[in-house]
């Protein structure tokens, strides 16, 4: 499959579902201010697309970071991906239940281990359901599996000092996926003590906008719109803790710049460092 986009169509994965290579990931996450702990396994076991495993962004992480969801190292990501049944040479499709979110952040994470073969279903699990694909409950048997060998691509992630030299010097330009009343600090964040605001010198392209009311990607042509002058800038993208973000690298990549990095701390490490500037008004 020589894809020049990220995203493939649930027609797509309809057609080449039993490819003996491939493997289906369900990366469905919600917010803690919109749902329950545990949403996210809940809506796999309620019905998922059939032989997919589910991958939670929180149990997937650094568990030894105050922050949340944050990659983990090599060696557990993956130990926890070959226990998936998820190895070299498979081709992986993630998706989720709402629309683009975690799937985003997974699809990242998995480039970042060094993985090339991975996409996002366009539209998440409700275009699999338009297009009249089925769902299953009940996890697939996983035999044994490849080993996943990590090669790291540390360009694709960013840590708060090299933010902060960045906002410093203009050398990236700094996309942030949050609302636009709280990148302008008009609005309060929805994780408590946290002042709202952006990263002094960053641009907010708020991650609603690249997706549209039927929950794919918006179109390419719409994408140039709205983020063609970063198609060929080193970008890296922030939001409230790294998973919005993600879909800016997404939406990057789907008009042809690859390389979009992933600050993983984003606001929830910025806002909350004692080092750290912070802006607000301007958007």
């Amino acid at each position: 499959m020589a894809h020049a986009s990220p995203l493939v169509s649930a027609s797509w994965l309809k057609d080449n579902l039993k490819a003996p290579d491939l493997r289906v990931v369900d990366a469905s996450w919600f917010p803690s201010w919109t749902s329950s702990a545990g949403a996210g396994r809940q809506s796999y076991d309620r019905g998922h697309i059939p032989g997919a495993v589910y991958f939670d962004i929180d149990e997937i992480s650094d568990s030894e970071s105050d922050l949340p969801h944050m990659m983990p190292d090599s060696v557990k990501f993956s130990s926890r991906v070959r226990k998936l049944g998820i190895g070299d040479g498979n081709r992986v499709v993630v998706y989720d239940a709402n629309d683009f979110f975690a799937s985003a952040r997974v699809w990242w994470m998995f480039r970042v281990m060094g993985h090339k073969e991975v996409y996002v279903l366009n539209g998440g699990l409700r275009a699999w359901q338009t297009e009249g694909g089925e769902l299953e409950d009940l996890p697939p048997v996983i035999t044994g599996g490849r080993h996943f060998t990590p090669r790291v691509r540390s360009d694709l992630i960013k840590s708060r000092k090299q933010v902060a030299a960045a906002s410093a010097s203009g050398e990236f330009s700094i996309l942030d996926a949050r609302p636009t009343g709280r990148f302008s600090g008009a609005e309060k964040e929805p994780r408590p003590d946290l002042p709202s605001g952006h990263i002094p010198g960053s641009f907010n392209v708020p991650s609603g906008k690249l997706v549209g009311a039927d929950g794919k990607l918006a179109a390419r042509e719409q994408l140039q719109s709205l983020l063609g002058d970063y198609a060929e800038r080193p970008v890296i993208t922030s939001c409230g803790s790294g998973v919005s973000a993600a879909v800016i690298a997404l939406a990057l990549a789907e008009i042809g710049n690859w390389d979009g990095a992933v600050y993983d701390g984003s606001w929830s490490e910025w806002a909350s460092h004692p080092e750290s500037k912070i802006a607000t008004a301007s958007v």
